[in-house]
């Protein structure tokens, strides 16, 4: 069955635009047809269509189902912007799928991009969350200097991913403790600053590596983050 998404569904009892033209336009779908609907808040709803309007469907919530994230922590990936937007794009799609509370686009000294717009960002992490079978939308954050977010963070683990071979860094599967709350910053192709460095590990964040290989940033962050799980995963 098709999933649709309606952030206020249980105050409007209306489908968003968009899936009221699909619902209406695309799948003909009548009055008194069954649909499911999610509220990217943890909650999945069984309808019943009573108005097949193709801007504003409205419909008759039947029951309500909790839905909650399989993991327990909040799991944040504070990442550099890609130069190339469809790689960033890719990037939420996967880290959506493999499971992530917030994700971070972050402005660092040697970023070659310097301006995101999060609205594009947002319609692929909510088709992601469908099609994962999830109901709940990760929170896509505004684009962030890192010393800002460096000294904002209150995450109980927070890990600096970077490469500056000339300090001691830790395999981040290796320091993680599992089920606790945690934060990874990955930095742009051209790696974090030794300035930004300085600052995160002066705040107590703790300098990691995801092993041997050499990965671009968007792969770095997935890596991070299913290292997260499969690390839960084994506990």
């Amino acid at each position: 069955m098709i999933i649709f998404y309606a952030p206020d569904i249980e105050r409007s009892l209306t489908l968003p635009e968009s899936d009221s033209q699909h619902a209406v336009r695309v799948l003909r779908m009548q009055p008194g047809d069954s649909l499911e609907v999610i509220d990217g808040k943890g909650h999945r709803f069984c309808c019943r269509l009573l108005d097949a309007h193709s801007k504003h469907a409205s419909v008759e919530i039947v029951s309500r189902h909790d839905m909650p994230l399989c993991w327990k922590q909040e799991i944040t990936v504070a990442v550099a912007p890609t130069k190339h937007m469809d790689r960033m794009e890719w990037m939420v799609e996967k880290l959506t799928e493999i499971g992530v509370n917030r994700i971070v686009p972050l402005l660092s000294e040697r970023s070659e991009r310097k301006v995101i717009k999060t609205e594009r960002l947002e319609k692929i992490a909510v088709s992601a969350m469908k099609q994962s079978l999830k109901s709940v939308l990760p929170v896509i954050e505004p684009l962030t200097p890192v010393k800002e977010f460096i000294a904002g963070c209150e995450t109980e683990q927070r890990f600096i991913a970077h490469c500056d071979d000339e300090s001691t860094r830790n395999l981040l599967a290796r320091t993680y403790r599992p089920f606790t709350s945690a934060t990874i910053m990955i930095g742009p192709e051209g790696d974090f600053s030794p300035s930004e460095i300085a600052a995160a590990l002066t705040a107590g964040w703790q300098p990691v590596t995801l092993g041997d290989n050499r990965l671009r940033t968007e792969t770095a962050a997935i890596v991070a983050c299913d290292t997260f799980h499969i690390i839960d995963q084994l506990h």
